[in-house]
C-alpha cells in the first residue's frame, strides 16, 4: 500500500493550510526524514517530512493551493516494486472555504467568461468550466479566458499545468475591452486569520481606552550608557521591560474573561507585535517580569528575526496573556490598538517626541512617548488600568529600576 502523506496539523488551532511548495517531483526517492513540502499557516512556514524511505509517486496537491484541510492527502510514496492504482492517480482540487452563492449557483456562470474583475463583462450562457482555485487565480492575472484552456485533471478539470502551458505557448485573452478596474491581491492565510480575530475582538470585547505621556530623557540616557559599554539594547527593550514589571505589580491588569471565571495569570507572558510581509506576529516572551535587561533585549532581537523570516514555532506565539504593541519606530505619535482575543489589554506605544512642559512653574522641554491602553471592561475596571498604567510609567521615567 502507498504510504499517504497529509496535511498535518501545525497546531491546535489550525483547521486548513495553504501548501507553498513542493520540494521533491514525482519519482523522486525520499527517505524518512526527508523535508517534502512547505506549508504556510496564518503564523508561519513550516516543513513536512517524509515519515518513510520510498519514492514519490504522486504529488496529489499543486503547489499554491490554499486552503487544504488538515488531514487532507497530499502525496503518495509508494515503496518497492508498487505501483498507483487507478483511483489513486488523480489530483486534489481544494475549494476555498464557501462564502457565496451554493455550487449548483456558482455552476451556472457563463461558460465563455472572461475571468477578469471589475468589468462587469458577461458572456453568453453555458455552464462553467470545472477548474481548480490556483488555475482560476493564474488565468485571473494573466488576463486569460478558460474558454482557451483544456483541462488535463480529473473529469476535464483545468489545473496548474494546464495554465502554465497556454502561457508558454502565448495565448492570451487580455484585450483593452477586458482591462481590470483594480488590482485582486489573494488573502493569504495570515491575513484571514487576523481579520477574523479583530473583527470578533471588536464585536465581542468592550474596548475602553486610558492614555498617559512618559517622559523618557533618563531612559534614552541610560541607553546610550548601556551601548556605550558595549551592550545592545533598544528603546523597545526598555518598554517591554517596564511594562512586564508593571503587570507583576498589578497583576488584576494580567487577567482573562472566561465567561463564569476571571483568569488571573501567575507569570507575565508578553505578546510583542512585530510586522512581517503580510501581516503581523506576536511573539511570546515567557516570563518576561523575571528576565533581565539584556534577557529581554537577546530574545527580542531571536524571536523577531524568526518571525520575519516565518520560522516561529506554534508555541511561539501562542497563549499571550498580554499585548505590546509599540511604532514608534515609525513615527507614530500616538494611537488606539485593537485587544488580542482572548487576552484583555494591549498597551500602544508611540514615538518619543520633544514637547514643552510645565516644571516648577517654569517651561521646559521634554521627550514625551505617549502610550495608550486598550483593555476589555468585562475585566478590567477603569482604576485597575490606571494604576498599570502609573506604574509603567514610574518604571519607564525611573530607568536604573528596569536594570535590578
Amino acid at each position: 500500500m502507498p504510504i499517504t502523506i497529509t496535511m498535518p496539523q501545525l497546531s491546535p488551532t489550525m483547521e486548513v493550510g495553504t501548501l507553498a511548495r513542493w520540494l521533491v517531483k514525482e519519482g523522486d526517492t525520499v527517505a524518512s526524514g526527508d523535508v517534502l513540502a512547505e506549508i504556510e499557516t496564518d503564523k508561519a512556514t513550516m516543513e513536512v517530512e517524509a515519515i518513510d524511505e520510498g519514492t514519490v509517486g504522486r504529488l496529489l496537491v499543486d503547489e499554491g493551493t490554499e486552503n487544504v484541510p488538515v488531514n487532507q492527502a497530499i502525496a503518495l510514496i509508494l515503496e518497492e516494486g508498487e505501483e498507483i492504482a487507478e483511483h489513486e492517480s488523480g489530483r486534489v482540487d481544494v475549494a476555498p472555504p464557501s462564502t457565496g452563492p451554493a455550487p449548483e449557483e456558482l455552476d451556472a456562470e457563463p461558460e465563455n467568461a472572461v475571468v477578469r474583475g471589475g468589468t462587469g463583462e458577461q458572456a453568453p450562457s453555458g455552464r462553467r468550466k470545472a477548474a481548480s482555485p490556483l488555475a482560476r487565480s493564474m488565468a485571473l492575472k494573466a488576463g486569460l479566458s478558460l474558454t482557451d484552456v483544456t483541462g488535463s485533471g480529473p473529469g476535464g478539470r483545468i489545473v496548474k499545468r494546464d495554465i502554465e502551458q497556454v502561457l508558454k505557448a502565448g495565448t492570451s485573452a487580455r484585450t483593452p475591452a477586458t482591462a481590470s478596474a483594480w488590482e485582486e491581491i489573494r488573502v493569504t492565510g495570515m491575513r484571514r486569520i487576523i481579520a477574523g480575530r479583530l473583527q470578533e475582538a471588536k464585536q465581542t470585547i468592550p474596548h475602553f481606552y486610558l492614555s498617559l505621556d512618559c517622559d523618557i530623557d533618563r531612559l534614552l540616557e541610560a541607553r546610550r550608557e548601556i551601548n556605550t559599554a558595549g551592550h545592545r539594547v533598544s528603546v523597545n527593550d526598555f518598554i517591554i521591560r517596564a511594562l512586564a514589571l508593571a503587570l507583576r505589580d498589578v497583576p488584576d491588569a494580567n487577567v482573562q474573561w472566561g465567561g463564569d471565571v476571571i483568569r488571573r495569570f501567575a507569570h507575565v507572558d508578553l505578546s510583542v507585535a512585530v510586522a512581517v510581509d503580510g501581516g503581523l506576529v506576536t511573539p511570546v516572551i515567557r516570563d518576561a517580569a523575571s528576565r533581565s535587561l539584556l534577557d529581554v533585549s537577546t530574545t527580542m532581537r531571536d524571536l523577531a528575526g524568526r518571525a520575519r523570516d516565518g520560522k516561529l514555532m506554534p508555541e511561539e506565539y501562542q497563549g499571550g496573556s498580554f499585548t505590546l504593541s509599540n511604532l514608534g519606530m515609525y513615527g507614530i505619535r500616538e494611537f488606539d490598538a485593537v485587544i488580542n482575543p482572548p487576552q484583555a489589554g494591549i498597551l500602544a506605544v508611540g514615538a518619543g517626541y520633544p514637547r514643552p512642559v510645565a516644571r516648577d512653574r517654569a517651561l521646559a522641554v521634554a521627550t514625551l512617548m505617549s502610550t495608550t491602553l486598550s483593555a476589555d471592561h468585562r475585566v478590567i475596571d477603569g482604576a485597575t488600568g490606571a494604576a498599570l498604567l502609573n506604574t509603567f510609567r514610574d518604571f519607564i521615567e525611573s530607568p536604573i529600576s528596569l536594570l535590578l
